[in-house]
């Protein structure tokens, strides 16, 4: 079988920010994000109850923004060291400041989590609101600090 893309990145270089991990579709247009908030093996992780809140509130509020139509995916990476955003039709531009907008956002929200229930969630009592803001607000300077023209490896 062939390498996927995301195993030839050198994780040991790796710094939170986020990345353009790579380009799908006939044009290009799909475009799958590295929302990196952990160095990677350095053993500092997302526990799996604040990568699960953070989740369920990245994905309400990015199939809520004004860029909803463009979100195709929200959804954490297995290692526990970030997220993958799926987008299609959105600049990286806009892809960033929906991050940005998202991220500040999650550093704040004290309300309900959305989805937290038996109805809405296979596991909704894994979920960890207070974690979830400060890993959030973690990452809202690395998210600042990025321009749209500089998000790649």
């Amino acid at each position: 079988m062939e390498r996927i893309a995301s195993f030839c990145v050198d994780h040991t270089t790796l710094l939170p920010g986020m990345y353009l991990s790579r380009r799908d579709g006939a044009d290009g247009e799909i475009l799958t994000w590295d929302v990196r908030m952990k160095r990677p093996n350095q053993g500092s992780y997302l526990s799996p109850a604040c990568a699960h809140t953070l989740e369920h509130l990245f994905a309400t509020y990015a199939r809520n923004s004004r860029f909803s139509k463009g979100v195709v995916y929200v959804g954490p990476m297995g290692c526990l060291t970030g997220f993958y955003l799926v987008t299609t039709g959105l600049t990286p531009a806009e892809a960033l400041e929906l991050t940005r907008s998202a991220f500040s956002w999650m550093a704040e929200y004290t309300g309900d989590i959305p989805g937290a229930s038996a109805v809405e969630c296979g596991n909704y009592l894994m979920l960890d609101p207070v974690a979830a803001r400060v890993e959030a607000a973690a990452m809202v300077p690395v998210l600042n600090a990025l321009d749209a023209e500089h998000l790649h490896y």
